[in-house]
């Protein structure tokens, strides 16, 4: 297709919207196909009732599952999303775990300890990506109660993003990735008397126990380019634009096949007169987006608190609180951190769900 435009338009996107008129993108191929961008007289979340199940939703993971087991959350053939607690174990025999179902990122969202691979030792933190291969095995030994976002990419594995123009050390260097210590890992072993014979493996979502005579911590030494690694979103450099708001694509932090995930850190607010300085109202049209609300104060919406995970389908448009337009007004910085997930192919919801359902989240544009 071709450029054109008619009635009232701007030259610049999320720039000089007319006083009293809002602007709505609508694009396909999530921010990287065609895109229109529609001053409209009022925002298109001023609905008035929704009737059937395609709706924005709110989830408050705060309440979520808390036993120790994996809670799904959303999934379809690409990707699953789940919430999962890991408790301290004081037990000397381990069991390891192995995912032959996908690649494993854990989000970091609370607690402290450290974590157990083949490869070697970690420590993680909040805010830590703990990037898992499939049929990796690992244990977690945390300091107290561990709270994760768990992505598991079903089709293929986590990649770094297409950086284009601004060059492969952009977003993060690839020296920032953090690497298992595996001299560390045999050191640990032997001071506190650990030992693991038993591995827990899902396949196809059943789990099938495989027991050894002996530790399967017994690597010796390994080279390569497949290692389970970590990154902080404390070591993220946000791409940004000083004059005009970007789009969440250039916030992508991973990419699978069919979804990506997406990191927001703090950053400076874009200081141009016109700029339009909140997210702007969209319809990322193929895309169902999942954003997980980490820590900080989260401009764009009110009434949201640590934990919570917001999910817009595909087929309406969404974008910023109505008093988000006043909050930010003498903000010279944002301070939130959160991770989006989105994803190419619609994502069901586990009935699990309903009961972390805010259920009033759909009318909140109108406050």
């Amino acid at each position: 297709m071709y450029f054109t435009a008619q009635g009232i338009h701007t030259k610049q996107a999320h720039k000089g919207i007319p006083e009293g008129r809002v602007e709505e993108e609508q694009g396909r191929k999530g921010f990287f196909g065609p895109v229109s961008h529609l001053i409209r007289k009022q925002a298109s979340t001023r609905w008035k009732t929704i009737d059937g199940p395609l709706k924005p939703r709110m989830f408050d993971l705060v309440k979520a599952d808390a036993s120790g087991k994996r809670q799904r959350l959303l999934f379809n053939k690409d990707i699953s999303i789940y919430n999962q607690w890991i408790k301290p174990n004081e037990a000397k025999q381990l069991t390891a775990f192995r995912n032959a179902d996908g690649d494993s990122i854990y989000f970091a969202h609370i607690g402290t300890g450290k974590l157990l691979t083949e490869y070697g030792i970690f420590d993680y933190r909040p805010g830590d990506y703990i990037v898992i291969p499939k049929c990796f095995g690992h244990i977690f030994l945390p300091d107290a109660n561990s709270q994760f976002l768990l992505i598991e990419s079903k089709t293929g594995s986590f990649n770094e993003p297409d950086r284009g123009m601004v060059g492969k050390n952009a977003v993060y260097d690839t020296a920032q990735l953090v690497l298992p210590n595996l001299e560390e890992l045999h050191a640990y072993l032997k001071k506190n008397n650990l030992s693991c014979i038993e591995v827990d493996v899902k396949h196809t979502d059943q789990i099938t126990r495989f027991e050894y005579e002996e530790c399967i911590f017994d690597i010796l030494g390994w080279k390569g380019d497949l290692f389970p690694f970590k990154l902080n979103m404390d070591q993220l450099m946000p791409l940004m634009s000083h004059r005009s708001h970007l789009p969440p694509s250039a916030h992508t932090t991973f990419v699978a096949p069919n979804f990506v995930v997406c990191s927001f850190v703090p950053r400076p607010i874009e200081f141009d007169d016109d700029a339009l300085k909140v997210p702007f109202y969209h319809q990322n049209i193929d895309y169902d987006e999942v954003l997980f609300y980490h820590n900080g104060d989260f401009f764009s919406r009110s009434n949201l608190h640590s934990g919570m995970m917001s999910f817009h389908p595909a087929g309406f448009p969404h974008g910023p609180h109505p008093k988000a337009f006043e909050k930010i007004k003498g903000m010279e910085f944002t301070n939130e951190y959160a991770v989006m997930i989105d994803s190419r192919y619609p994502l069901e919801r586990d009935p699990s769900m309903d009961t972390l359902e805010v259920q009033n989240y759909w009318q909140s544009w109108k406050s």
